[in-house]
């Protein structure tokens, strides 16, 4: 009697940039959707989660995880992902998979270079990732997808860790192939390492494709382990910032309530 495999089912989603990035899969199938982010994520991410779950018929209980962006990034963005990704997760009882931002640029810029055919899914690449940070700095992390004798995929291996500076700090990491990827070129140009570029954001999609390997390492966590990662000048939410993120996964929560 054969046993068929069960398929995935994930919701993803990144507020961590200027767009608003949203994504659900079920098996091979995917739906994707993009919208204004920034100020606009706050009120817009829960009935777009609840709209694109209904048009793929499945419902939240279903999931086997939701997966988000939990950052570097912009520090309101990624409150309300973690809110949203809180309150969701617990009106459904469901783990939660927090996803570093700029391992979904990597991610991002090599599906690009598949997809056009400079990459194929088993070639090497490494990859420098780099997000804007304003304040005239930029956040950066090195990935490398390696792919073992005998595969036809890689996976991801960091490099150089996470870390916040000045573009003229940014060191690029060694490989046969390295690629810079990020939504940083425009506004410091030449003050970044020279090298290949590719314009890429933390999509959904990308958080989707990264999921089931993080699934498999065991890294989802309880709904009350969504939380931020901050790495400039930032290493505890204030009073009122904590008040609001209750505040909005609260909001997440009562959504999905019957």
């Amino acid at each position: 009697m054969s046993v068929v495999a069960k398929e995935g089912r994930w919701l993803a989603f990144d507020t961590s940039t200027d767009v608003l990035s949203l994504a659900v899969a079920r098996g091979d199938r995917v739906w994707t959707q993009t919208l204004p982010g920034g100020a606009q994520a706050s009120s817009g991410l829960i009935p777009a989660v609840l709209a694109l779950l209904a048009e793929a018929d499945m419902p939240l209980a279903s999931l086997d995880a939701i997966v988000f962006g939990r950052g570097p990034g912009s520090f309101t963005g990624l409150r309300t992902a973690c809110a949203v990704a809180q309150g969701l997760a617990f009106g459904a009882d469901l783990p939660v998979l927090p996803v570093d931002t700029l391992l979904a640029v990597a991610e991002e810029a090599r599906w690009a270079q598949v997809q056009a055919g400079v990459l194929s899914t088993d070639t090497d690449v490494t990859v420098l990732a780099l997000l804007d940070a304003r304040m005239d700095e930029v956040y950066s992390a090195a990935y490398r997808w390696q792919v073992a004798p005998g595969q036809t995929e890689g996976r991801w291996q960091e490099v150089a860790p996470l870390q916040v500076g000045a573009p003229e700090k940014m060191a690029m990491p060694e490989g046969a192939r390295v690629l810079l990827a990020g939504n940083a070129f425009a506004v410091y140009g030449e003050r970044l390492p020279v090298g290949e570029r590719c314009v890429a954001l933390p999509t959904a999609a990308a958080l989707l494709r990264l999921a089931p390997a993080l699934w498999a390492q065991g890294l989802a966590v309880s709904a009350d382990q969504a939380m931020p990662l901050y790495i400039r000048d930032k290493v505890a939410n204030t009073t009122a910032e904590r008040e609001a993120l209750k505040a909005q996964a609260a909001q997440a929560k009562a959504a999905v309530q019957p």
